[in-house]
């Protein structure tokens, strides 16, 4: 019995559809998850590392800042190295825009609004034109223009949407329609009520994120709950997970959020129950090192993990690779169906086996259909 995975019934937002290097954002692209590194962009082989194991991770695209003509010099060595597609985050200094488009970037990440002169924006626009690259405007709550935090006294979604749009007018108005937007504030509400604000104004591919969320627990739980809010709305077409703890995480809790939503199908969808003294084995000893063998698995596959017989054969029967506990041996089910009754002191080993095992058959599925076509 072939098991299906459940498509997604969240109606999204129609918007333009734009390319970073070769990763389409926006439009029926699926939603992108990025991260950006935290190396000292000058340290070339560190912050290539960096972007070589994001890129393992799952990683669509990755943002590398260049605050200095050297960290360009230095972003030209970067590219060359690698193969995902790279925003360059530049601010203030036009010059450092130019030089970083002439270098590579596949994305240019500006405001517009304080780059300097209306010339010099031009000069830019023209650059991301010549080179056929886009341009990603992010409004950002703790950046506020002071003109703004004059006329609001405080950030507020009203006053991050009048910002977003005097930068996109300065775009428009060069008939410059290759950029997408982001709109992020610390708060949850105020960064969702700006989002949704700013998606009835503009057509373009919205960048999600919660700035500054916090550390790997709490901010994983904020962006989590402000990201899923807009997604299941329909918006957003991209997103990164703002973490004060390695990017890489950044990228594992995006593409949770996206398959808990049903919205990316991408690596082991884990079904596992939280464990109590019914469990007739350690559920959560199981599932840490589940998850650090099959860490390499991107193929969609679900797998449950359930220390009982309560919701073990239900849960089990829904997945392609499912467990319950028993004592003295634990079930195994593939496709629905029981398989094998195994040793408790074996469960890691067996799971791993058939779970690489089905995705072997998976894989050579989507080949004959490849072939087929």
């Amino acid at each position: 019995m072939e098991k299906m995975l459940k498509k997604s019934e969240i109606k999204r937002r129609v918007s333009k559809k734009i390319f970073v290097g070769s990763v389409g954002v926006g439009g029926d692209s699926p939603i992108s998850v990025q991260s950006m590194t935290n190396t000292d962009t000058e340290n070339v082989k560190a912050t290539i590392k960096q972007i070589n194991l994001l890129e393992v991770a799952g990683a669509d695209i990755v943002r590398v800042s260049t605050p200095s003509h050297k960290s360009v010099e230095a972003f030209k060595k970067i590219k060359e190295a690698t193969s995902i597609p790279l925003v360059a985050d530049i601010h203030f200094d036009y010059k450092i825009a130019l030089a970083v488009a002439e270098a590579g970037a596949d994305c240019l990440r500006i405001n517009p609004g304080n780059i300097g002169s209306e010339a010099k924006v031009n000069q830019v626009i023209n650059s991301a034109i010549d080179h056929n690259i886009p341009i990603r405007i992010g409004v950002n709550a703790g950046s506020l223009e002071k003109k703004l935090q004059k006329k609001y006294g405080e950030p507020c979604p009203e006053a991050l949407v009048e910002s977003a749009l005097s930068h996109v007018e300065i775009l428009t108005k060069k008939n410059f329609d290759n950029f997408k937007l982001s709109i992020k504030a610390s708060d949850i509400d105020l960064m969702t009520e700006s989002y949704r604000l700013i998606a009835k104004e503009i057509n373009q591919p919205l960048h999600l994120g919660l700035t500054e969320a916090g550390g790997l627990r709490s901010g994983t739980v904020k962006s989590s709950i402000a990201i899923s809010q807009l997604l299941k709305e329909g918006i957003g077409d991209t997103l990164r997970v703002s973490l004060a703890a390695d990017p890489v995480d950044e990228i594992k809790v995006g593409f949770d959020i996206l398959k808990s939503l049903k919205l990316r199908k991408k690596g082991i969808n884990f079904i596992a129950c939280p464990s109590c003294s019914r469990q007739n084995f350690d559920v959560i000893k199981t599932m840490n090192e589940l998850e650090r063998r099959l860490e390499d698995i991107k193929e969609s596959i679900d797998v449950a993990v359930i220390g009982c017989y309560v919701n073990g054969p239900g849960e089990s029967k829904a997945a392609h690779v499912g467990l319950t506990g028993a004592n003295p041996k634990s079930l195994i089910y593939v496709d629905g169906l029981p398989d094998k009754k195994i040793s408790n002191d074996e469960i890691v080993d067996q799971i791993e086996q058939r779970v690489r095992t089905k995705v072997k058959e998976l894989s050579l599925k989507k080949e004959k259909l490849i072939v087929s076509s």
